[in-house]
């Protein structure tokens, strides 16, 4: 298995820009090692490990759909949207305290009301 490191260029007004930075950052690893060490201790062939690596992250999306469910995420969504659209920093900040009003909303069960401590760490 060949895995490469991302290492491209890309303009500064790329709207995956920051994707890509953190691909790139995170490519410089060799993830190898650990599934080498991983499959030996357990018996698991590094291909399958990778595979299943590689399936759980990709459905953490869905998994957290189903969780906030898909009009939570709607919601989420229509705040970048609009924002997008209007281009403004007023804008980007007016997004932000909407996205924040409804993060805080769906981490407040998991909060400690009398000490403000997030206990699922």
């Amino acid at each position: 298995m060949d895995l490469q490191p991302y290492t491209d260029a890309w303009d500064d007004d790329d709207p995956h820009a920051n994707f890509k930075s953190e691909v790139a950052e995170y490519t410089r690893q060799d993830p190898l090692p650990t599934f080498e060490a991983l499959g030996e201790l357990t018996g698991i062939p590094v291909e399958s490990l990778v595979r299943y690596a590689l399936v759980k992250w990709a459905s953490e999306g869905h998994e957290m759909i189903m969780h906030a469910g898909p009009r939570t995420v709607r919601r989420m969504w229509a705040f970048c949207e609009q924002a997008d659209a209007a281009g403004t920093d007023a804008a980007r900040l007016e997004a932000y305290e909407g996205l924040r009003q409804m993060v805080s909303w769906l981490h407040a069960p998991l909060v400690d009301g009398e000490t403000s401590q997030d206990h699922t760490a």
